[in-house]
């Protein structure tokens, strides 16, 4: 019978620069695996931080369902439910985009086959403009109103740039599909795990920076949840309301034209370029008065959206001056993309946190 070494690891201590020595060792170890990780994951950080802004945003949304007595442990139904009405608040406005395109497709050939052969005529409310009637005028008789088929214009649409230009524009538009899809199911993930996941992550932050950590946290989500009602509900305001004045200036597909204004809207000052664009088809009609009617209703309403209504929505949520929102929104959405808009706030939140503890 073979008998084991005594152990004699309490007989010599490990001296403490060694251990210093292991320990640093391991900080290091660790720190190389973490990057090492997220440098395997990095095409999907953006993922994980869009299915997370919409997470935070629906979070109060889950608790107050999970809290109903019909759906206690029912948390994968909940997490389906909920992950499939994002699915559709998505999938529904672009699949109603598309259909009305192809609508559209047959009358915009014959309309472009038409300009080719005989080219655009001029319309009528250039010769009632006040001033620069005669310049345009001329511009127009001779790059539009001749037939377009022999112009370099319509050349350049058949070279290989405008081909790459498609190409690039077709895998682009995959990969945002392949994102969707992803973020759907990471959204599924964190709905299903449900108050176990927040109770963990807010534990962890706790334990590794205190109380004020875990506030800073909380405020952070805050934050973020803030400046989707102010982006989002105010966007679908703005849209509804255009909406409304689309119809009674007799603009087509008004629903389309709604929805796309509301897209728009959820970005700071891309609602004017929606009714804006709207307005100069109106002029081109001959409709003067309707043309600046909308271009009024639709200042008014977003002025007002702007600098009251999304102010307050975000403002009261982080507690952040208008500015910094404001700040946030922008700086993040030049540095980060489209998900800065969300981030940015959040990071202001942090700014402004560390300012309140240095004048304090």
């Amino acid at each position: 019978m073979i008998s084991r070494p005594p152990d004699t690891s309490s007989d010599h201590p490990v001296p403490p620069d060694r251990l210093k020595k292991q320990k640093a060792a391991s900080l290091a170890l660790y720190i190389g695996l973490v990057l090492l990780a997220v440098w395997v994951v990095r095409d999907f950080i953006v993922v994980v931080a869009w299915a997370g802004v919409v997470a935070i945003a629906l979070w109060p949304l889950l608790r107050k369902v999970e809290s109903n007595r019909w759906f206690t442990g029912r948390t994968t139904l909940i997490a389906a439910a909920l992950t499939l009405a994002i699915a559709l608040l998505v999938v529904l406005p672009v699949g109603i985009g598309i259909a009305q395109a192809l609508r559209e497709a047959h009358d915009l050939n014959e309309w472009f086959r038409s300009a080719r052969e005989n080219g655009i005529a001029l319309p009528d409310f250039i010769a009632r403009l006040p001033f620069g009637a005669q310049q345009i005028s001329a511009w127009w008789q001779a790059n539009l109103a001749q037939p377009l088929g022999d112009s370099a214009a319509m050349k350049g649409l058949h070279n290989p740039t405008v081909m790459t230009l498609g190409r690039r524009f077709g895998a682009r538009a995959l990969h945002a599909v392949v994102v969707f899809t992803f973020m759907l199911v990471t959204l599924f993930v964190i709905f299903q795990t449900g108050p176990r996941l927040s109770g963990a992550l807010i534990r962890g932050v706790r334990r590794g920076f205190g109380d004020d950590g875990a506030e800073l946290l909380q405020r952070m989500a805050a934050a973020v949840r803030g400046t989707v009602s102010g982006l989002v509900v105010v966007g679908l305001g703005e849209g509804v309301l255009l909406a409304v004045a689309y119809f009674v200036t007799g603009l087509p597909h008004v629903a389309l034209l709604g929805l796309i204004t509301a897209v728009a809207a959820m970005l700071p000052f891309c609602a004017p370029i929606t009714f804006g664009l709207a307005a100069l088809w109106l002029l081109a009609q001959g409709s003067v008065a309707a043309a600046i009617g909308l271009v009024v209703v639709g200042s008014i309403v977003v002025f007002v959206a702007e600098h009251f209504v999304r102010p307050v929505l975000i403002g009261n949520s982080t507690r952040l001056p208008f500015l910094l929102v404001l700040f946030g929104i922008l700086g993040g959405a030049e540095t980060f993309g489209l998900i800065g808009i969300f981030v940015g706030p959040a990071l202001m939140t942090v700014l402004m946190v560390f300012w309140t503890d240095l004048v304090r």
